[in-house]
């Protein structure tokens, strides 16, 4: 049986890692930074260093950690705000900092760290300008500390989903016409399930894939290297 943190467990995907890992029979110690939609382990600002350098030292010995923090920011950048910007970077890139900072310390004798940053970091999409900013910033973050930490055996990878069906995209998705056009840019023809993204997350927690490192796998129907034949 192994050992995993999932951090931001209330997300809609986070809830699903939770399941599918618990159903495997893992053990899974959760995050959240409150009790409104689960009742976590731990109660956490992943964005806050000391913090998540505390959780480590609580949670004790890890096989891997999960990091499904994040937000959804969807403007052009002349009109959107420092606020709003900051936000989206802390919500996705610093959590992602905080729990690589405290893993490399932590995690010594090795293990798997899986990180999630989103097609929109991968190909130009309009009014993603933020969320693309700390996506793409996740990416980088990962490829370099898999070098850095290769030689403690841990390993470090990121998904990187297309548009998924979550409490985040649930105004979105609601839109008939949205929901229309975001599904013909999936060469699938269907919005991503959070079991999809979930099931490629387990994949790298897998210790039988320990031979994998500074990776980023696109679930993402195709969104990112595929265009969709035009219907005529």
């Amino acid at each position: 049986m192994a050992r995993y943190l999932v951090i931001a467990a209330s997300s809609t995907i986070g809830q699903s890692v939770v399941e599918l890992l618990k159903k495997q029979g893992d053990e899974v110690l959760t995050t959240a930074r409150t009790k409104e939609k689960i009742n976590p382990d731990f109660l956490l600002d992943a964005a806050d260093f000391d913090a998540v350098d505390n959780l480590f030292l609580q949670a004790g010995p890890l096989d891997g950690v999960v990091n499904c923090a994040g937000s959804l920011t969807l403007k052009s950048a002349h009109v959107t705000n420092y606020e709003e910007y900051q936000k989206t970077i802390n919500a996705s890139l610093t959590t992602s900092f905080a729990l690589i900072r405290a893993a490399g310390k932590r995690m010594n004798q090795g293990g798997s760290v899986v990180l999630i940053a989103s097609a929109a970091a991968l190909t130009g999409l309009a009014n993603h300008e933020a969320i693309a900013a700390a996506k793409a910033g996740i990416i980088g973050l990962a490829k370099a500390a898999a070098a850095t930490y290769a030689s403690s055996n841990l390993r470090i990878n990121v998904v990187a989903p297309g548009m998924v069906k979550t409490s985040l995209t649930d105004s979105l998705m609601s839109n008939e016409l949205i929901l229309k056009a975001s599904t013909a840019m999936h060469a699938l023809g269907r919005i991503g399930a959070p079991e999809d993204i979930a099931r490629a997350i387990l994949f790298f927690l897998n210790p039988a894939n320990n031979w994998i490192t500074g990776q980023v796998l696109a679930v993402d129907g195709g969104l990112s290297s595929v265009r969709p034949k035009l219907k005529v």
